[in-house]
């Protein structure tokens, strides 16, 4: 059974509601810290703690008249808490609260994503051990090349996967960082320690040296990780599109019971999906440039980035889980067709073994340019014809069969010979 992608915590993670969460989140533990180093009453705290909540409707009416989203927040939050509420946001910024709370989203994001790319990964790895000797074409320039086995074209896309898990854990490090250093992020009015504690209990690290916000060099990498992610399903959807074309069908897209592919051709079984996939991740390339041009911000900081990035961020992120979940599903459920495969290996009599013969011609002493001129007239004789065989007209050519006996010609048409070494493969990514 085909499963349906439902909003799941990617979803929730970049809604207003959780991010208001993780503000409260920062500024109680800020305070938490501020009461460690006896800069704030251990009392004030527990007392932060136990009323400290927020109204997002009434955030967005105090907004309205401040302008100001933090302040209305602060505002909000001081409501419920009373008197205590004036050791809240003590020597910090706004940005303190924006950025850690940010780098609090995308870490809880990357962990979804790395959950999702490891099922990914499980899924391509489990197609391509059932087809480890499947043979099909290779192809170049989209023309048949030589002979593979669908499992190796599914360990290349499994070793592609397994580079982006390492992408991921590299980035949710260079990520989970925070900033709590006070305007223009020197730390004037409030004690460094308190941005190493208060990031230790969130989980995160101190920025090396922010100015009032964190370099956004951090979140254009997470934006081009993601996006280099989808190049890669990019890719694999663009090979399964390709693959299932009417006059290739080596593989197909699972068709579902009562599915229909055209309101106008009922025949039609489309790779929608794959179309889908290869859609979405323009999107997320498309966010790449303006993430680098967030980089750029005026001295210690403007806010030209924050426009973007409440767009940017939560689009990447929940586009990026749907392609990974969506992929997985595909592969899973991929139909693949080893009897065309073998139709399409062997058209126009095996052309894709013409380097065999031609070396097994230089091997027995012909000259290299003489053998190739012979293989490649044969090969176009063929070539293109419906009843075109290479096999028969090079086993038939004079100068051949002065070469090559018929156990010879029978060794150049064997295609395990092109499949002796992809064990090797295998090992390299045990399996």
């Amino acid at each position: 059974m085909i499963e349906r992608y439902t909003l799941p915590e990617m979803g929730n993670l970049w809604t207003e509601d959780y991010k208001l969460k993780t503000w409260l989140q920062v500024e109680i533990a800020v305070c938490e810290a501020q009461a460690e180093l006896g800069y704030i009453p251990k009392e004030a705290v527990e007392e932060i703690k136990a009323k400290a909540k927020f109204d997002r409707d009434r955030i967005l009416e105090i907004e309205a008249e401040v302008r100001h989203d933090v302040i209305a927040f602060l505002t909000n939050v001081n409501e419920y808490v009373g008197d205590a509420g004036r050791y809240i946001h003590l020597g910090m910024t706004s940005s303190d609260v924006l950025d850690t709370a940010l780098a609090l989203q995308m870490v809880a994001s990357v962990d979804l994503l790395l959950e999702q790319t490891e099922a990914l990964i499980q899924a391509i790895r489990y197609q391509a051990q059932q087809h480890r000797n499947t043979v099909m074409a290779g192809r170049s320039h989209g023309i048949h090349a030589e002979p593979i086995t669908f499992g190796f074209k599914l360990a290349g896309w499994l070793a592609e996967m397994l580079r982006h898990r390492d992408r991921l854990v590299q980035l949710r490090r260079s990520v989970a960082v925070g900033k709590i250093s006070g305007a223009v992020g020197t730390y004037a009015n409030i004690d460094p320690r308190v941005e190493a504690i208060a990031c230790q209990k969130l989980g995160l690290e101190p920025d090396t040296a922010s100015t009032q916000v964190i370099s956004r060099d951090r979140h254009a990498d997470y934006v081009q990780v993601l996006a280099l992610v989808s190049a890669s399903i990019e890719r694999f959807a663009v090979e399964i599109r390709n693959l299932q074309r009417t006059d290739v069908l080596e593989v197909e897209e699972f068709f579902a019971k009562g599915q229909k592919g055209s309101s106008a051709m009922p025949h039609k079984r489309n790779p929608i999906r794959s179309e889908r996939l290869t859609g979405m991740a323009r999107i997320i390339r498309g966010y790449a440039v303006a993430a680098l041009e967030n980089v750029a911000l005026w001295h210690e900081r403007d806010i030209s980035h924050s426009s973007v990035e409440r767009m940017m961020l939560p689009d990447v992120s929940t586009v990026m889980h749907f392609m990974l979940v969506e992929t997985t599903d595909l592969i899973k459920h991929l139909l693949v067709y080893p009897e065309n495969m073998a139709r399409n290996l062997n058209c126009y009599g095996g052309v894709v073994f013409s380097q065999r013969i031609l070396l097994a011609l230089v091997e027995k002493g012909m000259q290299r340019e003489e053998a190739y001129a012979i293989v490649q007239s044969c090969a176009h004789q063929a070539w293109n014809k419906e009843d075109g065989d290479f096999r028969a007209l090079i086993s038939a050519h004079p100068q051949v069969q002065g070469k090559l006996s018929a156990s010879d010609l029978e060794d150049c048409f064997n295609p395990q010979h092109h499949l002796r070494n992809l064990n090797e493969i295998y090992q390299r990514l045990g399996i």
